[in-house]
């Protein structure tokens, strides 16, 4: 497969950050926080939506997409010939 240059690479991490940041604003402040009202009239389990998504749904949420990002990051490195090997790590700076 061919490897993909330095700038089109930046320009696909950039756009997919974007779009979880996106989910991210959704979830933590238009769910949690500007449709609490509406949402509270949903009930989870006798509890309304609204509280629901502030105290666990956002959390549960956020965890997913810290999960989505590495997957989708590990593919995109894949793609680009730049992943890391397994059990390698960087060599020690040379500071002095």
């Amino acid at each position: 497969m061919e490897q993909m240059d330095r700038k089109t690479y930046w320009r696909e991490v950039r756009k997919r950050t974007a779009w979880l940041l996106v989910v991210w604003f959704f979830v933590g402040y238009v769910l949690s926080i500007f449709l609490v009202e509406p949402l509270n009239t949903l009930k989870i389990a006798g509890v309304p939506m609204g509280f629901w998504m502030a105290q666990q749904g956002s959390i549960m949420i956020f965890i997913l997409l810290i999960l989505a990002y590495a997957i989708m990051m590990s593919k995109l490195d894949r793609a680009a010939g730049v992943e890391e090997e397994a059990g390698t790590t960087a060599p020690p700076s040379q500071a002095h």
